[in-house]
């Protein structure tokens, strides 16, 4: 949200359309964001644990493919659909990540389907629409899904079915080149991930016979919140490094060979 000067040079106007120095009632959509958000700070106990990724094979991989992504798909290929689908790995290896815990606190969900909450920015604020059993999806799929549920949410037209039920989130905090973040947990659930902005930077690579040197390679970071009633520290390092080791294997040549990868 930046401020610009009105064309009478007198008071700063804000580039969404609203004025400094206003009073205004808050939003019927900030409302809501604000008592959820509010309640999943009073609920649960959250901790964040951040580890950084080395994402320069999916780098590779996604310019290899995107070109030929984008026209059979008429849609570009970011990196959202593999980090969701290194989450929703990590959450099958990882049950405890994939649950919820009911209000009274005393009963854990482990969900068998692993259905994702993406956090999708809208004019009217965060939405959260669901990517539905994700577990079952190749990249492409996972891309066409978020593609169609992120247009149905900023058109307005996403039904109640589309905007409850996950049980993982992932907010992609990258859009604005954010690096880190401390998410919020999207409360019944127990843990979200973000993503950060993917740059390149000098990093020390070890060679097999374990020389190491310093190359330029395309690193995020990788914020977790967690319920630390449910989950401990321990717990959160490993289900990170699951996701870590997932990106930058990068094996996702598979899903994307009839794009040429």
């Amino acid at each position: 949200m930046t401020a610009e000067t009105d064309a009478a040079g007198s008071r700063p106007r804000v580039s969404e359309g609203l004025e400094a120095g206003t009073t205004a009632r808050l939003p019927r959509m900030r409302r809501i964001i604000a008592s959820r958000m509010t309640e999943s700070l009073r609920i649960a106990a959250q901790l964040t644990a951040v580890q950084e990724a080395d994402v320069t094979a999916v780098a590779e991989l996604r310019n290899r493919v995107k070109g030929s992504f984008l026209e059979v798909e008429g849609a570009p290929l970011s990196y959202l659909p593999f980090f969701i689908r290194a989450l929703v790995e990590a959450g099958q290896e990882f049950p405890r990540f994939n649950a919820s815990i009911d209000e009274t606190g005393t009963q854990v969900t482990y969900h068998a389907g692993v259905h994702v909450g993406i956090a999708v920015d809208t004019p009217r604020g965060l939405v959260v629409p669901v990517l539905r059993d994700a577990q079952a999806m190749s990249i492409p799929e996972i891309a066409r899904g978020v593609a169609a549920l992120a247009g149905r949410v900023r058109e307005g037209l996403a039904g109640p079915d589309e905007l409850t039920g996950s049980t993982i989130t992932l907010s992609n905090i990258a859009g604005a080149g954010t690096l880190t973040d401390t998410p919020i947990i999207n409360y019944p659930e127990v843990a979200i991930l973000g993503t950060g902005a993917v740059v390149r930077r000098p990093r020390v690579v070890a060679a097999d016979d374990g020389t190491e040197s310093i190359l330029i390679r395309s690193v995020c970071s990788l914020p977790l919140t967690y319920d630390h009633r449910l989950i401990d520290g321990a717990d959160a390092g490993r289900f990170l490094a699951a996701i870590r080791r997932r990106l930058e294997a990068a094996d996702f040549t598979a899903d994307l060979a009839a794009y040429g990868a």
